[in-house]
């Protein structure tokens, strides 16, 4: 997978207004009710990552998870990057809702 360039990361970023571009990542924060929601999320987003054998890093504190997405092989971000952090806000959009 090709890394992306400044100059495209920029471009795609925007239509991520949860994501930044940082240190070679693309990076999110989203803040839940609690830990059950977020490990809930977390649980969720896993099995996406697992399907499309692309992992990210992530930690969280009680009811926040903090992800960053980077594609090891390629230095940087790829379109893989910005293909899983559609799959997270989905998820995320979906837990929200069902609440």
């Amino acid at each position: 997978m090709k890394k992306l360039t400044e100059i495209e990361i920029s471009k795609k970023i925007k239509n991520f207004p949860n994501w930044t571009h940082q240190h070679k990542s693309i990076q999110a924060s989203f803040k839940f009710n609690d830990f059950k929601d977020t490990f809930f999320v977390m649980k969720e987003i896993a099995l996406m990552a697992e399907k499309i054998n692309h992992h990210p890093n992530w930690s969280n504190i009680y009811n926040v998870l903090n992800v960053r997405l980077t594609t090891h092989d390629a230095g940087g971000v790829t379109d893989k990057d910005f293909e899983l952090a559609k799959m997270i806000d989905a998820v995320i959009k979906e837990s929200l809702q069902d609440k």
